[in-house]
């Protein structure tokens, strides 16, 4: 990921400090400054490759920490990078180790397909978290049952208990919100998302409750766009934007498919997709207002 400009290469221990990345961006802090490195020496991805006794593209995927590291593999490409004083080694090759470290979803690995898991642990360490939603409330705003609803539209044929394990994990992704340090979420959701009766009436008015005490939380902004707005921005559907503490990570894009997703983290796409999301919430009620216009919808629930 090479999105944000660099600084000139700094000692490997300068870059080190993640507060609180999980270690999805623990990688690609590593694979970051592997590659800094790498460039410094003049040295091809086939050449640091063939170091390791691996392809060309597998450093490609280690320098976007799309895969976990062997600590030997991170020794041999530091000697061969011309890192030699255990002063720059020990704090990468420290970072080998606890970028291998499971993450907390590991253990929802049986529902979790390895395309979402890339954004849980993106999301895990972000510090900001804009979102825009036309069709469902946003998964870190939804109640248990709501969540349980939408999650049926999808898996209605599976076990119980799959259903159960997959709304926990929606609802640990949550807790986030209201912990220690918790991220800034900014969620522009249209009102079809809160008009539609995803689980009925009850589910419904949980739900919407639910959002309105949400909305009080000082690290939450809600932003409705009511249907009298007409039309507005975001034309092409759903997508999340999330921005990180490291100066090392660029901003992320992510937009969910059906059976897939596709992350941005390039400048021409990613400040695209800000401009937009800086529209919507021009283009949407003000927070204040949302939280009255949530007031109105949930009585029409009633």
């Amino acid at each position: 990921m090479d999105s944000r400009p660099a600084e000139a290469d700094a000692p490997a221990a300068n870059v080190l400090t993640p507060s609180r990345s999980g270690p999805t961006v623990l990688r690609i802090l590593l694979g970051t400054q592997l590659r800094r490195l790498r460039q410094a020496r003049g040295i091809s991805r086939e050449d640091a490759g063939y170091e390791i006794r691996a392809s060309h593209a597998k450093i490609s995927r280690l320098e976007l920490g799309q895969v976990k590291f062997k600590e030997r593999d991170v020794a041999d490409l530091l000697t061969l990078y011309g890192v030699t004083s255990q002063e720059e080694r020990d704090p990468l090759l420290a970072l080998a180790r606890q970028a291998n470290t499971p993450g907390w979803w590991h253990k929802y690995s049986d529902v979790l397909p390895s395309w979402f898991e890339v954004y849980i642990g993106l999301e895990e360490a972000a510090a900001v978290i804009r979102t825009y939603e036309l069709q469902f409330v946003p998964g870190l705003l939804q109640a248990e049952e709501y969540a349980r609803a939408v999650i049926l539209l999808g898996h209605s044929g599976d076990p119980v208990e799959e259903i159960d394990h997959r709304v926990r994990l929606r609802m640990t992704r949550k807790e986030r919100l209201t912990g220690p340090a918790p991220p800034k979420l900014w969620a522009v959701v249209d009102e079809a998302a809160l008009r539609r009766p995803i689980g009925g009436p009850a589910t419904m008015r949980a739900q919407i409750e639910h959002l309105i005490e949400m909305a009080t939380l000082p690290n939450i902004t809600l932003q409705i766009i009511p249907f009298h707005k007409g039309g507005h921005s975001a034309a092409g559907g759903p997508f999340s934007i999330l921005r990180f503490t490291e100066s090392d990570l660029p901003d992320v894009v992510y937009l969910e498919q059906l059976t897939s997703a596709v992350y941005f983290d390039k400048p021409d796409d990613t400040d695209r997709y800000m401009e937009v999301m800086d529209r919507l919430c021009l283009e949407a009620l003000s927070a204040p207002e949302s939280a009255r216009y949530l007031a109105t919808i949930l009585d029409d629930f009633r």
